[in-house]
């Protein structure tokens, strides 16, 4: 992305506080420049393309806006900077921080390495992301967003990865109740997944090498597969749901699944009664 943008003007050193300050700039580096002042302007970079910005800092609201082949690096987003990405295509982040809410929105082929974010529904109907060394703090996080890449994300939340499709995750690490809820082809391996509700009513959710712990994980689930994974403090899983599981350890508890294997080392209890639906799954302790 970075090598794509050769700037014809340079704007560098410079404060902008008014509205739409650099609306429309084309092909330029914007440098050590700061976003701020009492005139309180929207919208300084909006339809903004092929430009790079580095070492900025944005205390303004909606500053990139709909911009085309952007090139952020070592910058800061502030609280006061709401919504800063939003209907942006081609986008690359690197070693900056975004703590405005709702920081990226509707956003295609998006880049983060290295940044660090606190952003309330943050990363929402985004389509093409891709995070690698990357700490987010949101409430809501990627809500009905597509073809996500994470390697060594460090996320904590509520409601996480809801409705998105078509993700893969490796070595990550997230804290987060009603994570993946109605996700769809997602693969998360070598990870550790804290939190209560886990992947209900997912569709092809598979799980390798994670280490998994809160209450009633896993129900209602269509295609669940979970390879070489432990489940610490987990009790009520995998209600009615359709599930291949070869698991490591002991489980506290397993509820109605409603089909397919579970293996484990051992089970502290099973619970087949009281079942709405047939429950023909087979479980089944490791000789």
């Amino acid at each position: 992305m970075e090598n794509l943008i050769k700037p014809k003007t340079v704007v560098a050193g410079k404060r902008f506080g008014e509205e739409r300050a650099l609306y429309l700039l084309r092909d330029a580096a914007v440098n050590n420049c700061r976003f701020e002042g009492a005139e309180d302007g929207e919208s300084a970079l909006k339809e903004c393309a092929r430009i790079g910005v580095k070492d900025c800092f944005f205390d303004l609201r909606y500053p990139l806006w709909h911009g085309k082949d952007v090139a952020i690096e070592a910058c800061e987003f502030s609280k006061n900077c709401r919504a800063a990405l939003w209907y942006a295509r081609g986008v690359s982040i690197k070693r900056s921080k975004l703590c405005g809410i709702k920081a990226l929105r509707e956003c295609r082929r998006v880049s983060l390495e290295d940044v660090e974010a606190d952003s309330p529904e943050f990363g929402w109907r985004c389509r093409g992301l891709s995070l690698k060394n990357c700490t987010i703090d949101s409430e809501y996080a990627f809500f009905e967003s597509r073809n996500l890449t994470f390697d060594h994300l460090e996320l904590e939340g509520k409601y996480s990865f809801q409705y998105t499709k078509d993700l893969a995750m490796k070595h990550s690490s997230l804290k987060t109740k009603d994570a993946f809820w109605h996700a769809k082809n997602a693969t998360v391996s070598d990870s550790v997944l804290a939190g209560e509700y886990l992947g209900w009513y997912s569709e092809g959710l598979t799980l390798i090498r994670c280490e998994i712990s809160g209450t009633q994980p896993l129900c209602y689930c269509k295609n669940l597969k979970l390879i070489d994974c432990t489940m610490k403090g987990c009790d009520l899983a995998f209600e009615y749901s359709d599930v291949e599981a070869d698991l490591r350890g002991s489980i506290l508890s397993v509820k109605n699944p409603k089909s397919g294997r579970i293996t484990a080392d051992a089970f502290g209890q099973i619970i087949l009664s009281d079942s709405k639906y047939p429950t023909k799954a087979k479980i089944e302790v490791r000789s």
